[in-house]
Formats: C-alpha cells, structure tokens, sequence
C-alpha cells in the first residue's frame, strides 16, 4: 500500500507547542508508513495565535492529496473540519472542542497534571492558591477546572478573587497578572499558570519588583517547555507529554472509526525550585551540554537566515521574488509559489515560481485542491524530519496565493518565529513592494510623459523638441561636417475644417496629420507639434545640404491626402520653411527663427514651401 498523506492544520506550523505536536505526528505517520504536511492557516507574519483568533481559512487546500486532517487548536473554525468529513476525509482535533463537526478528539488530561500540581502546593503549606490562564481556550479552561478539583479536594473553597486572565498566552500575560497582584497587596501565596511562558512572564516581573519566588510567591506553569529547567528559579511545570498526543493523533486518522472517538493523554507534573522546592541544580551532563550548545547554534543559523532573507527580499537589489531562487539561502530542499488569478476558476492558482522540481509549464494552472504539486511530496523525507509546509501568502493589502516548501520541523522555537511565517512575511511584503514600485513607475513615466509629450497627439512637445535641438546643435559644434535642418510646418485649410466641422473634428486631424508625419520620418529624427496647427520636423544628419528637399516632398504629399472624418472626407495643404545648419550657424533658437520667417513668406507668397 502506498503512503498516505495526512495534513495539520495548525496556526503556526512551528514552535515548542505546535512544532512539537507536527513532530509527534509525524514521528507516528513513519513509523506506520505514512507521511503528513503542515499548513499554517494564519496569516504570514502574524505576532500571535491567542490575539489573532480564528483565521478566515476556508479553501480546501490540498484535499485531493489527503487521507485525513489532523486540527491543531486555534487552526479552523467548526465549519471547515464538518466539510473535510463531508467531503469523506477523516478528522482529528486537538486540545480543543469538536463541536457539531463530528471529528473524534485527542486532549491532554490537562486535569489530572493541575491537580497534581496544586496538592504538591498544598503539601509546601499554601492555602492561598491563585489560578491564571488564558480562559477563552478550551484547554486553559480545563486546567482551570483541574485547579478548582484540587481545591475542594482538600476541603479549600476556590477563591473568585483569586482567578486572573491574562489574555494571552505568553509572558506578557504573565507579567501582567504580577502587576495584578501587586497591586491587590499579594493576596496570594502560591499560584498556577497556564503557560509556563506564561509563568516566565510572571517571575520576571516578580523578581524584577523585588519579590523572592518562591518564598513569596510560589510558582508551577504548564507545558515543561525547555526553558523551564534554566530558569532561576527553574520553574515547576506540568509535563504533556506532545509526543504521546501526537501518536494518538495518528492513531485515530490512520485507523477505521465509524464513530468519533476521544483519546486522553495523561500529564506530568514535575517539581523544581519555583514551588519550594530545594534547589535542584542545572540539568547538566555531557550530553545535555553538547545539546545546548547545538540549540545555540541553531539559534545563530537561524538569525543568519533571517538576515539574508530580508536582504534577499527587501533589500535594494532584490530580484523578482517570484522566483523562489531567495528559497536557496534557506534550509528548504523544494518549494513552489502559487498566485491566485482573476482569470482561472475560483479557487485556482498559477504557479508562478518554483524551487529545485519539476511541477510542469511555468505559469501552470492548479485548482488549490492539489495544491502543492505531488512532485514536491516526493522530495520530503519524513524520517529526516523534513515535511512539506505551506503557508498563505497574504498582506493587509492583498491575498496573493499560496507558498509550498519541504523543510525540517521546528519545534524548539517560539511559536510564529519559524521559517515558514518569516519566509511568507517578507514574500507577501516583497510582491506588495514590486507591485508598488511598479505603480510608482508607470505613474512617473505617465508625469514624464506630460511634461515632454503633446496630450493630444502624443508628439514631443517644445520642451523635448528643445532638448533634441540642443544635442542637435552640440553634435554640431563638435564635428564641422555634421547638418541639420528645422522645418516648420503650418497647415493650410485647418481653420476651415474648425470652423465647419467643430473642434472635435480639428483634433482628428491633428491626430491623423501627427500619425502620418511620425511614420515618414527616421528613427533619429523628431517631428514635435508646438501648439494648435504648427509642426517642427527636425532632420538629424543631412548628407548633403539640400538632402531636406525630399522630406519636405513627401510631408507635402502625404498630408495633402484626403482625411476621412466621421464619413466626412476633409484635405488640408501645409506650408513649410526651412532652415539649415551651417556655415557657422549651428543656434537652434537662430535656426526656429528663420525657419519660421521662411515658413511666413511662403504662406504669404502662397506657395507650398
């Protein structure tokens, strides 16, 4: 049987919590011959899951690929899961209700860990025992009710003055539940986070007003993330075990439930320094060593990364974006960009960029449905850690499309500073950047335009015809040998076709009498329209000097042939004056003078040149 792929839904698809539980499903999914994609579902660049809340993330996205959707908390609404499963895709949610959309449920006991937790506080002397989490969460709200069960079992009523919200889930929260207890005179002596970034938040800003943690003010948090351990104090933690959850995760897509099914995954709670505990010392061996100074490493690879990123994207000489060839100073081993167009079927994309595979023509359209393309499944290797990732490719401006990459699983950073979120980021602000500049651009060569061309015929108008004259006369100056003419153009008869047929007809035959002159003429020489009927051809390079004579035949002829005007057939005649550079006289503005004089006698003689 050939592997199946499932996809993780999940906010971020990186990062101590989410990173963690992709990991764990996909150390899973190999183990039975599988493998498992992650989508971010949140917008690129986004600060934070708790403060974003649920993203508009509607389309099916790689269902056609798909054996199952694993639903990571925060991902989708209720909605998209119910229509994965009417669309005959087995459904697993985590760490959250499944609501109406029939999927079966995988949660930590965030419970029995919180209860655990709160009898050790118990046994250290604390009655006083203060709750805060992040409550709008479905799994905060569970520990929350494993702190209450702990309570009364110990015969201590819960405390409402006792119970904060700290309205995220990462220090800041923390921080500011310490401002609250502050304020209130400590009315606790011992206290329960949800998070342990939470609890972070929380003994810094503690330590910081100089309270002493623990003896004022004990501590545990929730996750035993790796950077509990090298607090000071190491912070008490309850343990869930994200691997184990994971394994469930697999478990329930990969097997034939008929039904929903709920899978708990026990927690751990793990007592150090924060909750009065004696010091236990820094968890250090040789071993742990070497992993910390590899976590260090990681670090700076990753700050290098995202330096070069930013210069590739947004620095001065970036190229197109599009490309994808910014992808080869990343970690990622493939990818390709796919941009929705107007002109496709609804929920299409062209792929427009692609990264070390072969997914067919550029500029292939997709429905999202198979999107990414199945070449790009077989460059990941699940068993290296390395899954294909996408991530929405959107800005406040514009939804652009979708980017698809396979990359290594990132599960010790914060979550929201993996590479996929700072990759989509900066693609979505480079494309509003491109797209930006090329808008200054063409509105730049729209004012240059104005400035140098007639608005009616589009001709050079006095000013670019000055320019032209001005190198004219300096080629000149330079080589005795060069000459130039100015021919001014006059017609004759305009004002009757004016008077007659109206201004608007005038314009036509300005416009026609323009086309006419520009296409006889050379590529270096001009033709500028100076104002109403007069014209000025200036002839670059006469090989002799009366090498003029011809140019003025031909405007002669072809301006006298008849124009067709609204049905109406109208003919006009031009008169001409010429003036020649030479024998000294090389001034451009001594040149229009006498040209112009020349143009007069020639009208007045009534003449055509």
């Amino acid at each position: 049987m050939s592997a199946r792929t499932f996809a993780i839904l999940s906010p971020f698809v990186g990062g101590d919590y989410y990173g963690a539980i992709i990991e764990g499903i996909n150390a899973a999914a190999v183990a039975g011959g599988d493998r498992v994609m992650a989508m971010q579902t949140l917008d690129p660049g986004a600060h934070s899951a708790d403060r974003s809340g649920i993203p508009e993330y509607h389309r099916p996205v790689s269902w056609a690929h798909l054996a199952g959707l694993a639903v990571l908390p925060g991902a989708v609404g209720a909605d998209y899961a119910a229509a994965a499963r009417r669309a005959g895709l087995p459904v697993v949610v985590v760490a959250q209700d499944p609501g109406d959309s029939g999927a079966s449920v995988v949660l930590a006991d965030n419970r029995s860990g919180v209860r655990e937790a709160v009898a050790h506080l118990i046994e250290h002397g604390h009655r006083r025992i203060a709750f805060a989490g992040y409550l709008a969460h479905f799994d905060l709200r569970e520990r929350h009710e494993g702190y209450r069960e702990g309570l009364l079992a110990h015969g201590i009523t819960p405390d409402p003055a006792l119970l904060f919200d700290t309205g995220d889930n990462h220090e800041s929260g923390g921080a500011t539940v310490a401002d609250a207890l502050v304020r209130a005179g400590m009315p606790a002596t011992a206290i329960v986070l949800g998070t342990d970034r939470n609890a972070m938040g929380l003994i810094g800003r503690m330590v910081a007003a100089g309270y002493d943690v623990p003896k004022e003010l004990a501590v545990v948090g929730f996750d035993d993330i790796a950077d509990a351990a090298y607090l000071r104090p190491a912070l008490s933690s309850v343990r869930q075990p994200l691997d184990e959850v994971g394994a469930a995760v697999y478990r329930l897509l990969a097997g034939e439930n008929a039904e929903p099914v709920e899978v708990r995954v026990p927690t751990i709670f793990r007592n150090r320094d924060s909750c009065g505990c004696p010091r236990t010392g820094l968890p250090i061996s040789e071993t742990g060593t070497r992993s910390l100074f590899g976590e260090v490493q990681y670090l700076q690879s990753t700050l290098n990364i995202q330096y070069d990123l930013g210069l590739a994207l947004l620095g001065i000489e970036q190229g197109d974006a599009r490309t994808l060839e910014w992808l080869g100073l990343t970690p990622a081993s493939a990818g390709c960009l796919g941009l929705w167009d107007d002109d496709l079927a609804e929920d299409s994309l062209r792929l427009v960029g692609e990264f070390r595979i072969g997914a067919g023509a550029p500029d292939a359209a997709m429905p999202v449905s198979k999107f990414p393309p199945a070449e790009l499944f077989d460059m990941a290797d699940g068993a290296a850690g390395d899954i294909v990732f996408t991530v929405p490719v959107r800005s406040r401006a514009r939804d652009w499309g979708m980017l698809a990459a396979v990359g290594r699983i990132q599960s010790t950073t914060p979550p929201g500073r993996e590479m996929m979120n700072h990759s989509g980021a900066l693609l979505a602000s480079a494309l509003d950047y491109q797209v930006m500049m090329a808008a200054l651009r063409e509105q730049e060569e729209r004012l240059r335009t104005a400035a140098l061309r007639d608005h009616l015929t589009g001709l050079p108008n006095r000013v670019l015809l000055e320019d032209r004259l001005a190198l004219a006369e300096a080629r000149a100056a330079r080589e005795p040998g060069y000459r130039f003419a100015v021919l001014l153009l006059d017609l004759d008869g305009f004002k009757a076709v004016n008077d007659t047929f109206g201004h608007a007809a005038g314009d036509v035959l300005l416009i026609e009498v323009a086309r006419r002159l520009s296409t006889l003429l050379r590529r270096t020489d001009t033709v500028a329209r100076l104002g109403g009927d007069e014209f000025v051809v200036l002839i670059d390079g006469l090989m002799t000097p009366d090498a003029y004579q011809r140019v003025c035949d031909a405007i002669q002829k072809t301006v006298a042939e008849p124009i067709d005007i609204d049905g109406r057939t109208v003919t006009v005649g031009v008169s001409i004056g010429v003036a020649v550079s030479g024998d000294g006289t090389t001034d451009s503005d001594h040149l229009l003078r006498e040209a112009d004089a020349a143009m007069y006698q020639a009208k007045s003689a009534g003449r055509r040149r």
